[in-house]
């Protein structure tokens, strides 16, 4: 709301399934029509569906339903075997891609599912590029007179022209996306409450986060309640206060937990605030005790990998906090890095002077992995 008011052009867009951003602005945004004027300089969008991709994805659900009932499947099986995962995920990215695309926005504010639903969308870009990249060249290399011939071999239908235009289409996409992500104009806010449990699962989430590349700026500390008052007796001031010193804890350790990151204490308000006016006063009362300040246009500073030169060879360096060497698995397949931190993997395409040398050694310290290459004499020039 501050910076609508500010005269900073604002889409709010949610990609939770729950569709609760209409209840929280007080306005229908299940119309699909776009994006619906909350007051002037901020509008609202909810992303639901797949009007994004559904006509290109009807064509390659045709061919992989022919594919199927070729090996024999049962043609109702094979229709819900061919149902698209993530499609939500996917509608939300592209829809984010095109607002953002549009310059009709200064600022574009996302407002995410769920932890874990958000994690595997912000992961969707990547990984889904990783696998499409490697769909296009191997079945591009196959020539058209070829091809009755391998699909007699294979005893399949091979994908057509429009299927390889499809899938360049949404490899371009996620590029895309990603770049838009990643870059230092995007930062990510997570919301926590000063509980232990939720604290943990906030320290989780910006791991996982980092692992992906993705920045994180800040944290808000919700529903702080508030203090009991000098004099106040009985029970109702004994619950109180009890809470009032386990919140204090829990926001020291999310202060600790999360240094160099702004944390914002966000009080826990009489009423819910429903509306423009209630969700500004909402955001007035939110006191970033950090020191490090806010600014919502500022560029943040990107958690992308980078690549150094070193004595020996080169260095490729990660951040990642809140975690240790024996946490994180890597794993080296040929031109990939296969990294993983609890439940989460990111795949990553090596940069092509590192395709050229071998693993030396990796560490984790001072919330960064780092991992060495040394040159292949091999493929080296000599």
């Amino acid at each position: 709301m501050s910076s609508a008011r500010a005269g900073i052009e604002t889409l709010v867009l949610s990609t939770d399934a729950a569709h609760s951003l209409g209840d929280a602005f007080g306005v229908d945004l299940r119309g699909g029509g776009g994006p619906v004027a909350i007051e002037e300089h901020l509008h609202a969008l909810q992303v639901s569906g797949r009007a994004h991709f559904a006509g290109s994805w009807t064509v390659v659900h045709a061919y992989l339903v022919q594919t199927l009932s070729a090996l024999g499947v049962d043609p109702l099986v094979a229709e819900e075997m061919t149902s698209l995962p993530g499609a939500e995920e996917i509608a939300a990215l592209l829809e984010l891609r095109t607002q953002a695309e549009s310059g009709r926005w200064d600022l574009v504010v996302v407002d995410c599912a769920p932890t874990a639903e958000t994690l595997r969308m912000l992961a969707l870009p990547e990984n889904l590029a990783w696998h499409l990249g490697r769909m296009i060249p191997g079945t591009v290399g196959l020539r058209r007179a070829a091809r009755p011939a391998a699909a007699a071999a294979l005893g399949i239908p091979l994908p057509g022209v429009e299927i390889l235009e499809v899938i360049r289409d949404w490899y371009a996409d996620m590029l895309a996306v990603r770049a838009i992500l990643g870059s230092g104009r995007a930062s990510v806010r997570l919301v926590t409450t000063p509980e232990s449990v939720v604290i943990a699962e906030s320290r989780r989430t910006w791991t996982s986060l980092s692992l992906y590349g993705y920045a994180v700026d800040a944290i808000y500390v919700n529903k702080i309640l508030p203090y009991v008052g000098a004099g106040e007796t009985g029970a109702a001031a004994a619950w109180l206060a009890s809470w009032n010193d386990a919140q204090e804890r829990g926001f020291g350790e999310v202060v600790s937990s999360f240094a160099g990151i702004a944390v914002v204490r966000a009080p826990y308000l009489a009423r819910e605030p429903v509306g423009p006016d209630a969700l500004a006063a909402l955001g007035s009362s939110w006191v970033d005790e950090s020191g490090i300040g806010l600014d919502i246009l500022d560029a943040v500073d990107a958690a992308a990998m980078r690549v150094d030169r070193t004595a020996d060879g080169y260095t490729l360096a990660l951040r990642l906090p809140l975690t240790s060497a024996r946490e994180v698995g890597l794993q080296r397949r040929e031109d990939d890095l296969i990294l993983t931190v609890g439940d989460h993997r990111r795949i990553v395409t090596l940069p092509a002077v590192l395709t050229r040398c071998t693993v030396s050694g990796a560490s984790v310290r001072s919330g960064s992995l780092t991992v060495g290459f040394v040159p292949d004499p091999a493929q080296w020039p000599r």
